[in-house]
């Protein structure tokens, strides 16, 4: 007789296939009317080389947006939206400042 098919093994259930890259999340894009602890880093960034960068912490008020377009005038950076904190304002500004 016939000998019983061999059992599946329990390994096969996907160990075999590569994970999947755990997913990185791009660094918001910030603009006016934005809140959080990602403005508030932005604005202490802003004061480390002299830009005021808002009263109110971890807010992006018209100062805030003020003094990104202004540091993206003088630096030259063309790639964003004037006023905008993207991703060519915030390499640019984590360049020239140290992690609040």
């Amino acid at each position: 007789s016939a000998a019983p098919p061999p059992a599946p093994s329990r390994r096969a259930t996907g160990s075999a296939s590569p994970r999947p890259a755990p997913t990185v999340s791009a660094p918001p894009v910030l603009r006016f009317g934005d809140a959080g602890p990602e403005v508030a880093e932005l604005q202490a960034r802003l004061r480390q080389i002299g830009y005021q960068g808002g009263r109110t912490e971890g807010v992006y008020d018209r100062e805030v947006e003020d003094s990104v377009r202004s540091y993206q005038l003088t630096r030259a950076v063309l790639e964003d939206e004037s006023g905008v904190y993207g991703v060519a304002t915030r390499a640019a500004l984590e360049a020239e400042t140290d992690e609040p």
